[in-house]
């Protein structure tokens, strides 16, 4: 089964100099099961492009077809409310999602450990501590994708190793777009792989083939 479908995807920014194309035509179908990494440098485009993936911005031509339920961009927690607490944001994301309330924010509160800062508001927190909040509360919620924006390499050992359980437990039955420019884990989450530059993506049987596309246009 197809969860994500796009289709000759554009999309454009007005910078001082003109129009700068960030994503230029893009076209790739996502299976059931599928995680595909996709590689790219500081700017390419690969955080709009999952933005653009999970609605969050239209494009500018072209279609996105979605057949499953999307979550949001797993990142550093940037769409939190920052006066709320952690527990409080978790609740009001467990109602927009129709999801038990006190099992959400439970199972956010232990997969973070964040201490008691998960009662404290989130604008006391580091980066580090969004990103293990952010990752809790998705992981709590049954997504068909997960959208993940390099947040995989925040903290310790303990906490990639449950990163990387809670991905596998799930999947069987869950697809994973992930965005990054890391080797390491793109091998450690994802299956077949794809370079974002210069707008245009491009997919590959294995990361060797990606990463030797980047090197040479580097």
């Amino acid at each position: 089964m197809i969860v994500i479908e796009l289709e000759d995807v554009t999309k454009a920014y007005r910078t001082g100099s003109g129009m700068h194309v960030v994503l230029d035509h893009i076209s790739f179908r996502i299976p059931t099961g599928t995680s595909l990494g996709i590689l790219g440098g500081n700017g390419a485009g690969k955080s709009t492009l999952l933005r653009v993936v999970a609605g969050v911005e239209a494009p500018d031509y072209g279609a996105v077809r979605k057949a499953g339920r999307v979550s949001w961009p797993i990142g550093f927690g940037g769409g939190f409310n920052g006066s709320l607490s952690g527990e409080e944001n978790c609740r009001f994301v467990a109602r927009i999602c129709g999801e038990d309330v006190n099992r959400v924010a439970e199972f956010a509160r232990s997969f973070a450990e964040i201490g008691e800062y998960f009662f404290m508001p989130v604008k006391t927190y580091s980066s580090g501590m969004r990103a293990r909040l952010a990752f809790g509360l998705s992981m709590a919620i049954d997504f068909d994708v997960y959208l993940v924006d390099e947040v995989t390499a925040v903290g310790d050992a303990k906490f990639q190793k449950r990163c990387r359980q809670a991905f596998r437990a799930r999947s069987d039955h869950s697809s994973v777009i992930m965005v990054s420019h890391q080797e390491r884990t793109m091998r450690d989450y994802c299956d077949t792989f794809a370079l974002l530059q210069h707008g245009r993506l491009e997919q590959f049987d294995s990361l060797g083939e990606a990463l030797r596309a980047r090197a040479a246009a580097a």
